[in-house]
């Protein structure tokens, strides 16, 4: 019995095809911005809003809440968390961090995002 619940337990924290994904180099990053905070209850919070260049703008930050419907990804001991409205929008999306001279900071990867601006290629 105990093998079986281990056994589920450990499925539901290994990250679906559909769901987010955090690059191993994100999650340095996130453990390390947790550490900062002295906290061992956060977890990365991901929602999305209609708008931006791309057609979605993302939030990321830290939460220690648990929202009804959220879907929760387990990377290397870091969460990762999605509201039911915006899971849709994220699954299949590679969240990593960038740490080069010309850019630093999260980047998110979104196969569900139009890849260009709507004013530019709506007008022929």
């Amino acid at each position: 019995m105990t093998t079986e619940a281990h056994t589920e337990s450990t499925e539901a924290t290994t990250a679906a095809p559909t769901g987010v994904i955090l690059t191993d180099v994100a999650a340095v990053k996130v453990k390390a911005l947790i550490e900062q905070e002295g906290r061992d209850d956060l977890r990365l919070r991901i929602a999305v809003q209609p708008g931006g260049c791309s057609g979605l703008r993302y939030q990321l930050f830290f939460d220690e809440r648990s929202l009804d419907g959220d879907v929760v990804s387990d990377f290397d001991g870091v969460e990762v968390v999605v509201d039911r409205m915006s899971s849709p929008y994220l699954a299949g999306a590679s969240i990593d961090f960038a740490d080069r001279i010309d850019a630093q900071g999260f980047t998110i990867d979104n196969p569900n995002a139009q890849n260009s601006c709507a004013c530019g290629d709506s007008f022929h």
